[in-house]
């Protein structure tokens, strides 16, 4: 298959090829590892690859799931496929092989997916952007001066481009829909405990929610029907959900929906994406929605809340990972600014910590309590467009560090305290030509309404034929 024409479909197309005996498993992976070869040189997206191991895997072990056949990336954290590093782009971590599949992994070989390699990450996903010692920067392929986000910029890239129409991304705070954001893709965060989440099964007290990335709506909708599902090994597990790739395609009905630019905690919003939103509200009012003018009035302590818990949460993690190393972490394993926080962290008392996150939970019933009145919640996805790499301050203080994420991210990580689904969606881009997201939220366990909505919107406006700059067409 020539490169241009396999840019031109999803992954469902691309399995429907597969089912039709038009195509086999192996020249799609031929393909895709020619498209990782033709762009990555600009992007730095994909870090590693593993083409023995996927041909042994299409020869011996092909599921005949709904994606069969289809190439597919994890990004370089958490999602363990056994016998392959996952290095978090952190030196130490290099070396480190997890034996045995994660479950979200199963789950996704499971679907039909060919896994063959891995996308770029921050280093152990303690940035605001997509760059580390291990694999330098990321770039974006609307623009490789600008960021691909964080902090699944690998994977959004990797999409963008047309390296693969969906790959794997996880979302703590922003880290599904802030890359989706910056590089024009669709970006799902799902209902806490929505999917298993992988390897441990209480990261972040669930905050940290698994899913992909994707070009169109009815492959994430497909792919959250083959990976959703209690799991006994986590704490949090959402309801069962129904088929929600039946919602693709469904009137969404008439829907209120709240509207804010406003960004939490005092942050400014950039005039772009303050536009993207009413070009955004001009299309949903054509579309018959109600759209209504709502800021959520947050709690004074809530960002102190939450930054208390994450900085709490991340010395916990280097913690479990002396133990996976078999040795004590010193500041020589870190750069600078990343010590810093893990220090604070393991000065947190676990009565801070309780604190913490009793204060999130007040957080976390105001968001709620938007969807008793509206059926969804828009706003910008990022206080700003897809930002140059030189914004982003190379060597910082640990309050400098968290300043700077208030003024690009602070739309995001409220839906993660709550554990709603939301959604960035690419329907503008600016006089740039650079994507500007949208981002809609609902109440939790609602991404069957999400899902409905996106791809109204999908039909009314569709994103899919939009190529970058740095594309495999």
């Amino acid at each position: 298959m020539q490169l241009s024409e396999y840019r031109n479909y999803d992954a469902t197309g691309l399995a429907e090829l597969v089912a039709k005996d038009e195509i086999t498993p192996g020249e799609l992976l031929d393909t895709a590892l020619t498209a990782v070869d033709t762009v990555n040189g600009d992007l730095n997206a994909v870090v590693a690859t593993f083409e023995d191991e996927a041909r042994r895997f299409i020869a011996e072990d092909l599921a005949d799931g709904p994606f069969k056949g289809v190439p597919f990336l994890l990004k370089d954290l958490t999602a363990h496929y056994g016998g392959q590093p996952t290095g978090a782009g952190w030196p130490p971590r290099a070396s480190v092989r997890p034996k045995e599949d994660a479950e979200l992994v199963r789950r996704f070989k499971q679907s039909g997916v060919v896994i063959f390699g891995k996308t770029a990450v921050p280093e152990l996903a303690m940035d605001w952007t997509t760059r580390s010692r291990a694999h330098g920067v990321t770039n974006n392929p609307w623009d490789t001066s600008r960021t691909a986000g964080t902090s699944s910029g690998g994977t959004a890239a990797a999409i963008a481009a047309g390296v693969v129409p969906m790959a794997h991304g996880n979302d703590g705070g922003g880290s599904i829909r802030v890359p989706a954001s910056v590089c024009g893709c669709f970006g799902m965060k799902p209902t806490r405990g929505r999917n298993p989440v992988a390897p441990s099964g209480s990261t972040w007290q669930g905050m940290l929610v698994e899913h992909v990335l994707s070009r169109s709506v009815r492959d994430s909708a497909a792919m959250m029907d083959a990976t959703a599902g209690t799991y006994a090994g986590q704490f949090f597990n959402s309801p069962a959900g129904g088929n929600f790739a039946s919602d693709v395609g469904r009137d969404p009905g008439k829907l209120r929906i709240a509207v804010s630019t406003r960004a939490p905690y005092g942050a400014s919003t950039h005039p772009d994406c303050v536009a993207a939103v009413a070009e955004t509200v001009k299309l949903l009012e054509e579309l018959g929605h109600i759209c209504e003018p709502y800021d959520i009035d947050l709690p004074e302590d809530g960002w102190d809340a939450f930054e208390t818990f994450i900085l709490a949460e991340y010395a916990t993690d280097m913690r479990l990972e002396e133990g996976v190393l078999g040795r004590r972490l010193t500041t020589a394993d870190f750069p600078p600014m990343l010590w810093e926080m893990i220090e604070a962290g393991n000065r947190i008392s676990a009565v801070d910590v309780n604190v913490a996150t009793t204060r999130l939970h007040a957080v976390a019933s105001t968001v709620t309590s938007t969807f008793s009145r509206y059926d969804v919640f828009l706003s910008p996805t990022l206080a700003q467009p897809p930002l140059p790499h030189t914004a982003f301050p190379q060597a910082s203080t640990m309050r400098g560090h968290y300043e700077f994420y208030l003024s690009w991210m602070p739309f995001t990580h409220i839906f993660n305290v709550n554990g709603s689904p939301a959604m960035s969606v690419p329907l503008v881009w600016n006089g740039e030509g650079l994507p500007i997201g949208v981002q809609f939220a609902a109440a939790p366990a609602a991404e069957g309404l999400l899902f409905r909505l996106a791809s109204q919107l999908e039909v009314a406006r569709p994103w899919g034929a939009k190529r970058p700059p740095v594309s495999i067409a």
